[in-house]
């Protein structure tokens, strides 16, 4: 978080988070009320300012008040760099490590990475099927179909290539990435928040 941020969470502590407003679509934009954020100003303050809570919810931190993010699919969105060596997030930030990599059932590839969960650009799909191997080998689409065709929760004899690493390939359904991988799609109040929200009423 920016300094400008922790102080006014220091001066006002206890302002209501907002739930409902704030978005992020698959191909990392951000969305107010869903319709997409276009000014850089204000897409760099909310890159700078997210972060995810003790629960899994992913938020912006504006000042004092924090908004509260839904997720199209994960908290990150990641891209692939010109050269093929490099993912950055759609905050602008370059993954050192991955610890793990995942396939739905849609073919959509997620990388738990170190700063939490990133669903692969769409558009990136191609450079992430030649980083597929079966045995150190390319695999041809039959191999790709046999691994979509797996039960969710088991892992395909695919690998992903980045780097020096060579990741199993797990296979996951869509449904039960989040509660997999530690996220909330779509952020509410917790307990005590919504019990005090309506000891207010």
């Amino acid at each position: 978080m920016e300094d400008w941020v922790n102080r006014a969470l220091a001066r006002w502590p206890n302002v209501p988070a907002l739930f409902g407003w704030l978005g992020l679509d698959r191909r990392g934009r951000w969305l107010i009320r869903g319709e997409i954020i276009t000014r850089p100003q204000i897409i760099e303050t909310i890159n700078r300012n997210y972060a995810a809570d003790a629960e899994g919810r992913w938020f912006f931190q504006n000042g004092p008040q924090r908004g509260y993010v839904a997720l199209a699919y994960a908290p990150f969105v990641l891209t692939a760099s010109a050269d093929g060596e490099q993912l950055h997030t759609h905050t602008g930030e370059v993954i050192a490590e991955i610890a793990q990599a995942i396939i739905d059932e849609e073919g959509s590839i997620v990388l738990v990475t170190e700063l939490g969960a990133g669903l692969l650009r769409d558009a990136d799909l191609d450079w992430a099927l030649s980083r597929l191997r079966r045995n150190g080998q390319a695999i041809d689409e039959t191999a790709l179909a046999e691994a979509l065709a797996q039960g969710s929760g088991t892992v395909t004899d695919l690998s992903f290539q980045f780097g020096d690493q060579a990741l199993p390939l797990l296979r996951i359904d869509r449904a039960e990435v989040p509660a997999k991988l530690g996220f909330m799609r779509e952020p509410w109040p917790s307990a005590d928040v919504a019990a005090l929200a309506s000891s207010l009423h």
